[in-house]
């Protein structure tokens, strides 16, 4: 069979390049339940696996890296080498995103070329670029770009400094005429830069300002809308988040009423509180991210919707000071899982209903023994293919107490 892309082997995103579809379907909705079947048992039903409606071009967010592909070689832009933590490849033809990322990506990365500026260097920590993050979002074709720098000067770590260099500010103007000013399908709703200055290799925000328009954009989910900022969770694959969250509201909608009080937990920027606040008395979201919560608030807002509660804080301790008691819980924790401490406190509640969604089932079959052993029950459960073609798959799994 033909390769997918032409990086394949070179590439460490996608996983099943030589697979067909079906074949991959195949293979996640085996692994899912054999983890569920491993970790609970057989008496539970099984719905399978749903199809993403997109298989190429579904992404909504890539994070893209600065680096070299060889020692001292020339500036590379793009993502990391398959089983390599330094090394950097090229990546403009990415078919898990839309044209436009891959537009984006080759401009950015020709322009910075040219100034010859530097990256972070992973052992010195001296040097000046280090990501570069794009959204998209699929239903409404609003594009973000955010470029992650270093505080340090954009000469920084060169050998010889140019005998021209240009300010920082200048720099950051260049490239926003030149992204700007791309021909693209979507439309660029804002650029932005951010410093980021910690020494790990994972972007952080130590300050973000806005080179062009806004440092947000909108998307469409299900009928309500919902802005995104550049660090807010938000499900990567917005047509197949359609898919898992109409199964999550399918699995609670049974326990739903006027009275009904519900703890949407990790809530990112509040897509499925939202999704499930008309049917219900109060939802109360907490997320340790402040900037997803602030979004959660105005998506809220902009929706309509006055009966939802967004928390700013990690689960565990939060807990601890929400007032009002859960009568069903919504779990959609980050792939660690849930904090043991604070599984222990949601299993205390002991509510009726808890739905678990789960982006590592690994992480999830964990978390089913201590929620079995203190009497819950599964009840059914399904895999979403919320990310084609690489190794990840996400789990759907309705829990009772009953």
């Amino acid at each position: 069979m033909e390769e997918l892309c032409k990086l394949a082997g070179r590439c460490g995103g996608c996983f099943y390049q030589k697979e067909t579809h079906e074949e991959e379907l195949k293979l996640k909705e085996e692994l899912v339940k054999k983890l569920l079947s491993e970790s609970y048992g057989e008496d539970f039903l099984f719905e399978g696996i749903l199809e993403s409606p997109l298989v190429d071009g579904y992404r909504n967010k890539m994070e893209y890296s600065f680096g070299d592909d060889r020692k001292d070689g020339p500036l590379t832009l793009g993502l990391h080498q398959k089983k390599s933590f330094y090394n950097v490849i090229d990546v403009d033809c990415c078919k898990i995103v839309h044209e436009d990322f891959n537009v984006i990506v080759h401009a950015a990365g020709d322009y910075f070329r040219n100034l010859g500026l530097t990256y972070v260097n992973k052992h010195t920590h001296v040097g000046y670029l280090r990501y570069l993050i794009i959204r998209r979002a699929v239903n409404t074709g609003d594009i973000l770009v955010d470029i992650v720098t270093s505080s340090q000067s954009p000469y920084a770590g060169l050998k010889d400094e140019p005998a021209e260099t240009l300010s920082e500010d200048d720099i950051l103007k260049g490239f926003t005429g030149r992204i700007a000013g791309l021909p693209l399908e979507g439309t660029i709703r804002g650029i932005l830069h951010t410093v980021n200055d910690t020494l790990s290799d994972a972007v952080r925000d130590d300050g973000t300002k806005v080179l062009y328009g806004t440092d947000f954009i909108e998307e469409e989910l299900l009928g309500l809308r919902f802005k995104i900022s550049p660090f807010s969770f938000f499900q990567t694959n917005s047509k197949s988040a359609e898919v898992l969250y109409e199964k999550a509201r399918e699995y609670v909608s049974s326990s739903l009423s006027m009275d009904t009080t519900v703890y949407d937990l990790y809530t990112g920027t509040g897509t499925i509180a939202q999704m499930i606040a008309p049917a219900v008395k109060k939802v109360v979201g907490i997320e340790i991210i402040p900037e997803a919560v602030e979004a959660a608030k105005v998506n809220a807002e902009r929706n309509g919707l006055s009966n939802c509660e967004f928390i700013a804080g990690d689960v565990l301790t939060e807990l601890d000071r929400v007032q009002d008691k859960p009568d069903v819980i919504i779990l959609d924790p980050p792939r660690d899982g849930v904090n043991p401490k604070a599984l222990r406190k949601i299993i205390d509640y002991a509510v009726d209903t808890i739905v678990y969604i789960s982006c590592k089932p690994e992480s999830l079959a964990r978390d089913i023994m201590p929620l079995k052993f203190s009497g819950y029950r599964l009840v059914k459960a399904c895999a979403v293919n919320q990310f084609p073609r690489t190794r990840h798959v996400e789990c759907v799994c309705l829990f009772s107490k009953k």
